[in-house]
């Protein structure tokens, strides 16, 4: 067994009850082997990103306190999209569910299926402003820069990302 990681995860949802869809994926993701949730960020309601004509998101990130490796917690992860109805067609296709590793710890992993920190985190207000709502001084492993200085120098236009009124 390995000792335990935190984990944070990105959590979005642009299809059916997109604020109940993240609800379910928090909570089917509490119930993994060897794994609990140790905090969330707000909700917040943010526009797509690289696509056209698609709904906006709910996104938020959680933390979590794990002993699954960062491959088993992926394949974990990707069981709960399946279990939720999400379908991969087509690269930032509309889903009722994605769940990203943000960071595994202080790790950096390159492997063929498994990238992190997430490659596009910094690039992506929606998710900097969940990641600033819940861990502003973390730093991430790669660009040695806190969350809130990545959130402060984010300069990309056409990301709106609004909170939701409730956690």
């Amino acid at each position: 067994m390995l000792t335990k990681e935190t984990a944070y995860i990105g959590i979005g949802s642009n299809l059916g009850d997109k604020l109940n869809n993240c609800r379910k994926a928090i909570d089917l993701t509490g119930r993994m082997p060897d794994t609990r949730v140790t905090a969330q960020s707000r909700f917040y309601r943010t526009e797509p990103v690289g696509v056209e004509g698609q709904d906006w998101y709910v996104n938020c990130v959680i933390s979590l306190s794990s002993g699954l490796s960062a491959q088993d917690l992926k394949e974990k992860l990707l069981g709960i999209e399946k279990i939720m109805g999400r379908e991969r067609m087509r690269k930032w296709d509309s889903r009722t569910i994605d769940l990203d590793i943000l960071l595994y710890g202080q790790k950096v992993i390159k492997e063929e299926n498994l990238t992190v920190p997430h490659p596009l985190m910094h690039l992506r207000r929606f998710v900097l402003e969940p990641m600033v709502n819940l861990a502003p001084d973390l730093i991430h492993p790669v660009l040695g820069k806190s969350m809130a200085g990545l959130l402060e120098d984010f300069r990309e236009q056409g990301q709106d990302v609004i909170p939701l009124g409730e956690a």
